[in-house]
């Protein structure tokens, strides 16, 4: 079926609340056959993330409590725009310096990430951040975690083995993975 005919158009939209990081709504919608049904879906701000590699191939990585799913994971160091607007380099910069205190020299775009397509467009830029400089971190008020530096290729087994969890965290490593294994051939 062509891409044009499967599309969904908005008859209706009802607020169901509004929060300071996400909006959740509920769309009347005309299905591309001409009936009509409903979309329950979340409006969020958007965000950031960071796969920062030192010289020597580790990855920082964090280990947080994530209350929704009442556990500790691991994760790749992100976070949420301040506005949709918000330059997306920026606030992955931000984002580094704050939860690691770490700063780098080259910056590579690996793309967009949509971690729940079917209920809501949060919009997650992921991001290679290579040439590593620590410094303070800089927590916000509330935030804790533990920051490690973990050799790639025993992320990739993590991931393999089902022990990172965190889809954001899975999507960057692996990609970040490709980028530089792509980064050695073309130097070789």
């Amino acid at each position: 079926m062509e891409e044009k005919k499967m599309r969904e158009t908005q008859i209706s939209s009802e607020d169901l609340f509004n929060g300071v990081i996400l909006n959740v709504k509920r769309d009347q919608i005309r299905l591309p056959n001409g009936q009509e049904s409903f979309r329950e879906l979340i409006r969020h701000v958007g965000a950031v993330c960071v796969v920062p590699v030192t010289d020597d191939g580790k990855v920082v990585v964090e280990r947080q409590y994530r209350y929704p799913i009442d556990q500790v994971i691991t994760e790749i160091p992100a976070g949420k725009l301040d506005s949709r607007e918000e330059d997306r380099l920026h606030a992955a910069q931000r984002e580094l310096k704050e939860e690691t205190g770490i700063t780098a020299d080259r910056w590579t775009d690996m793309g967009l990430y949509y971690p729940a397509a079917a209920y809501s467009d949060e919009k997650i830029t992921m991001y290679l951040a290579q040439g590593l400089h620590r410094g303070e971190q800089h927590l916000d008020e509330g935030e804790f975690l533990n920051v490690s530096f973990v050799p790639m290729d025993e992320l990739i087994e993590e991931i393999l083995q089902g022990r990172i969890t965190d889809g954001k965290t899975q999507a960057g490593i692996l990609k970040a993975a490709a980028l530089l294994k792509k980064q050695k051939e073309n130097e070789g």
